[in-house]
């Protein structure tokens, strides 16, 4: 990252660093908030998200149309539940854990004081751009800490609004909104923060480590990569495709841990192209599909699109449209009463690592499906990529199921269904290698925004002293006699 220039579209480096001081002012006249303080943060966040219509009405605005009922389910509803499990559990939490202590260091005791960091510095996407803000907000007040919060300039609807609902809820140097483009979030990632948290591509999360280093701020980064989904020989297409779908379809693929691709024995794709096909038109019968189906963030994301189809059909690969392929995209029109950006879902057939559809994240209602030959032969594939955010089984053989969770390393993992485990508050979510590092949701969030402060309490008589210089014969005998106790 060059340095921050003028930064015409929003705050400028000089203004940032002061909002910080302000929030590192006011974090060391409470560097310890109590039960009650943290509940009452965590209140507030609630009455933010009361505004549902505001919320609704800013989403659709900056995606050109995004279903109200996603927004409602994925942004609004997980928020709610996630800062409701905070609220219920902090002071729990926030206790002091005595841990066992080895008897050559007896009388004394041990314990983990978790302790705020301080000030958190939260970067979130575009793609929910409600949840990706507030759940790690949620996580850093149950936590005790002070948060400044850029959303992403792509939604900038739903970042006026949140930053409007949070300046009513919270005082500026306790929780606050920095608007601005691209250049605003490069100053605000150099930023000496206590910890820095991260929600974006793999790409920006390299420069925005890189931008941390320069302060050793901890980092937290959530990204993304490409998801299989791997079907053993037994799956229940019909049972288990609808499961696939919704996990691929849900904000039209714009989502970090959907299925980026599937993996299906070589004998049983046609079946499997059917089977998905029908579940879509289920999903999305024509009466609903202006309305349920979300549509593609920009016309430079769907240009995108695009254009991985074309690059996918010149090299070989047949591309089959779905929902009859009136949802737009490069075989069709759109929808009647539709948007320009909708995109239809689509299959594509016969692919290979030539192709940029499989070697980019798609973050789009592309499914690639890949042929494989026997479980080695996909384990195979799946372990010469970068590992992903996550992985999805599909099948009932306990024993093939035992090697993929043995054999292979991702974020997460749902079984037979998709993306659920990340709506699982008792689940860290992050990623590993190229998809993350770092992980959130419930308990684990308040841990990523704390410092474990560990604490040894000597009492009034610490046999301790006797292996204190000056060194001589009683030293000798107390090392010889906790070597042979092995102590």
């Amino acid at each position: 990252m060059n340095a921050p220039r003028d930064l015409a579209a929003g705050l400028r480096a000089p203004e940032l660093a002061a909002r910080l001081r302000a929030a590192r002012t006011a974090f060391a006249a409470q560097p310890f908030p109590d039960a009650r303080q943290r509940r009452d943060r965590l209140d507030r966040l609630l009455r933010v998200l009361d505004d549902e219509g505001g919320f609704v009405a800013a989403v659709d605005a900056d995606f050109g149309h995004r279903s109200a009922h996603e927004t409602r389910l994925a942004e609004l509803y997980v928020v709610a539940t996630e800062v409701r499990h905070a609220r219920r559990h902090v002071e729990r939490w926030m206790r002091a854990r005595r841990v066992p202590t080895p008897l050559r260091l007896w009388p004394g005791y041990a314990r983990i004081v978790p302790q705020p960091r301080g000030v958190a510095g939260i970067i979130s996407p575009w793609n929910y751009p409600v949840q990706l803000a507030l759940a790690p907000v949620a996580a850093a007040l149950a936590a005790g800490n002070r948060v400044l919060l850029k959303p992403s300039e792509l939604t900038p609807a739903t970042s006026a609004l949140l930053a409007a609902r949070i300046a009513a809820h919270f005082a500026p140097d306790e929780v606050a909104v920095v608007e601005g483009d691209a250049s605003v979030g490069e100053a605000f990632s150099r930023l000496a923060f206590d910890h820095l948290f991260f929600t974006g591509s793999t790409a920006i999360g390299r420069r925005v480590a890189l931008a941390a280093a320069e302060h050793l701020v901890p980092v937290t980064l959530e990204l993304g990569g490409k998801s299989p989904a791997l079907f053993d020989d037994d799956a229940d297409f019909a049972r288990l495709a609808p499961r696939l779908a919704v996990g691929k379809l849900l904000n039209a693929g714009q989502t970090c841990i959907a299925p980026d691709y599937a993996l299906v024995p070589r004998d049983k794709v046609d079946a499997f192209v059917a089977a998905v096909g029908a579940a879509v038109e289920r999903l999305y019968p024509p009466a609903r599909r202006a309305i349920d189906y979300t549509t593609i963030v920009s016309e430079g994301h769907h240009a995108r699109l695009r254009a991985l189809v074309e690059d996918a059909r010149a090299r070989g690969a047949t591309i089959v449209p779905l929902g009859d392929g009136a949802m737009g995209g490069p075989d069709s029109g759109r929808a009647s009463g539709g948007h320009a950006r909708h995109f239809t879902p689509t299959l594509i057939v016969g692919v290979d690592d030539s192709m940029a559809v499989m070697r980019e994240e798609i973050f789009g209602p592309l499914l690639p499906i890949e042929a494989y030959d026997g479980l080695d032969d996909a384990l195979r594939r799946i372990n010469a990529r970068p590992l992903p955010l996550a992985l999805y089984w599909f099948g009932d053989r306990r024993r093939h199921l035992a090697r993929v969770l043995r054999e292979t390393r991702a974020g997460g993992m749902t079984v037979n269904d998709t993306l659920w485990h990340f709506a699982h508050e008792g689940l860290p979510f992050g990623g590993v290698g190229a998809s993350g590092y770092g992980a959130y949701h419930g308990e684990h969030g308040f841990r990523t925004f704390s410092l474990d402060k560990p604490v040894f309490v000597q009492r009034r008589v610490a046999p301790s002293r006797l292996l204190n210089p000056p060194y001589g014969a009683t030293f000798e005998r107390m090392l010889a006699l906790l070597r042979r106790l092995r102590l």
